[in-house]
């Protein structure tokens, strides 16, 4: 397990009640010596008991040996470099799953893409991605959870189905990377968007009509990148949207609230310690867009209120007051 933030911590929780035997890498020291000492991520997951069964490391040497399955939990903005450092350590026998929601902003480009760029210099990586309505702390409370594995190849996805799924996780199967890792990235966006609706004070009414034009830009943007469109009104387009923009755990959510309130994004930001995916992928959204040529007013207005050009207020207004057409 690469990463042992909220998400990383509760996969791993649940793998080793499995019965797997689980290496954890953190990039920070005092979460290693926090569990080993009195087996709980105290930075990021406090209160939660992690079984033995979990062994946390700061080396990444470590981490990899032998390993079987590595899932990576890492920020997209450090996919890459991570991946990097790992490279010589890794093996074609291995099976690498992402679990990762976001784009990397340079580009733009999926986790997959990433992870394939920088592992295929040696070989050809089996590859599966993690994706769905799941808020971290619920996983680690055993509540039930749905949630999707994408694959190219359908035995690799039935493999890391039947290795993560239990009587609290359930997994389901998919061939649409495109669209299940679409679905995952851009709807942290419109959960920023619908914060900034509660921020603002505002009804249930916006609320709905974000979620589902919002699911609609969503769509089109994946169809148009080779992704499927039912796969979008599955568990990791409509499920992980919907939760993600109106639960109380939302950290993108919780971001778009203060936006709403009046907070600059660096003051938010610098309150903050884990990562909300969706400032980083908003761009990254927006240039994907417009490489395929979608359009996504929903996204726009959400980059131009981050970028500080437009006030929440304003994106609003224009977002009401654009050219009436057919749904």
């Amino acid at each position: 397990m690469i990463g042992a933030g909220t998400w990383g911590t509760a996969l791993s929780l649940t793998l080793a009640n499995r019965g797997h035997a689980v290496t954890l890498w953190a990039y920070e020291t005092e979460v290693v010596e926090s569990i080993l000492a009195r087996r709980e991520n105290e930075l990021f997951m406090p209160g939660v008991r992690l079984p033995a069964g979990i062994v946390p490391t700061n080396r990444l040497a470590e981490a990899l040996n032998a390993a079987d399955l590595v899932l990576t939990v890492m920020p997209s903005h450090v996919c890459r470099p991570i991946y990097e450092q790992m490279l010589p350590h890794l093996s074609p026998d291995q099976i690498f799953v992402s679990a990762t929601k976001g784009l990397e902003s340079e580009k733009p480009m999926r986790m997959s893409e990433v992870i394939r760029s920088v592992v295929g210099s040696r070989f050809a990586p089996r590859l599966g991605i993690l994706s769905g309505p799941s808020f971290a702390r619920e996983v680690a409370s055993g509540d039930p959870t749905a949630i999707v594995v994408a694959s190219e190849d359908h035995e690799t996805a039935c493999i890391i189905q039947g290795e993560f799924s239990s009587p609290t996780l359930r997994l389901y199967t998919s061939t649409d990377v495109v669209g299940v890792e679409l679905g995952g990235s851009v709807k942290n966006v419109i959960a920023i968007a619908a914060g900034v609706i509660q921020g603002l004070g505002l009804g249930h009414n916006p609320t709905a009509a974000l979620i589902t034009r919002g699911l609609a830009e969503i769509t089109r943007l994946a169809c148009a990148c080779g992704g499927r469109r039912e796969t979008l009104a599955g568990l990791a387009g409509m499920g992980d949207l919907v939760l993600t923009c109106t639960g109380e755990l939302s950290r993108n959510r919780s971001v778009g609230i203060e936006l709403g309130r009046g907070r600059k994004l660096p003051d938010i930001l610098g309150s903050m310690r884990m990562v909300a995916e969706g400032i980083h992928t908003t761009g990254a959204t927006v240039a994907l867009a417009s490489e395929h040529g979608i359009e996504m007013p929903i996204t726009g207005q959400m980059n131009r209120i981050l970028q500080g050009v437009i006030s929440p207020r304003e994106a609003i207004r224009e977002l009401m007051e654009r050219t009436l057409k057919e749904e």
